[in-house]
């Protein structure tokens, strides 16, 4: 799939290129100890500076999904999903991704998930696929 990477900073460059090492690192904040993303210099939940990524377990459920038809782009792969994972480390952190390896048919709200990377030009794009 033709997928369009972000641009590093220093506040998200932990979250893209520490899939390498197989790590979910999302910002987490000393002060209110709450995990939130997409990350920042500030925590959105108490508004502190005291925050760094922090290494997740990789693991969350599936929250919502579409399964995705249209062929944006002549080499885009269809069909494919689109999924708002919950992560199980804090109820409520949320992220969009993919679910990969499985058939679409199968997915499921509820359905437990973990964490794979895929390397495009040193970014390492966090995916699912479904808990064996």
């Amino acid at each position: 799939m033709i997928r369009k990477l972000p641009l590093l900073n220093k506040d998200n460059a932990t979250f893209w290129q520490q899939g390498a090492f197989n790590n979910l690192m999302i910002h987490h904040c000393a002060s209110c100890q709450q995990y939130f993303h997409p990350p920042a210099p500030v925590c959105f939940h108490c508004l502190s500076e005291d925050v760094m990524p922090k290494k997740t377990s990789g693991k969350g459920t599936v929250a919502s999904f579409t399964i995705n038809h249209q062929k944006w782009q002549p080499d885009l792969e269809v069909p494919y999903i689109v999924a708002i994972i919950e992560l199980t480390d804090q109820k409520g952190l949320r992220f969009v991704s993919n679910i990969v390896e499985i058939n679409p048919d199968e997915v499921f709200i509820g359905m437990p998930v973990s964490v794979i990377f895929e390397e495009i030009d040193d970014i390492w794009l966090p995916l699912f696929k479904k808990e064996a």
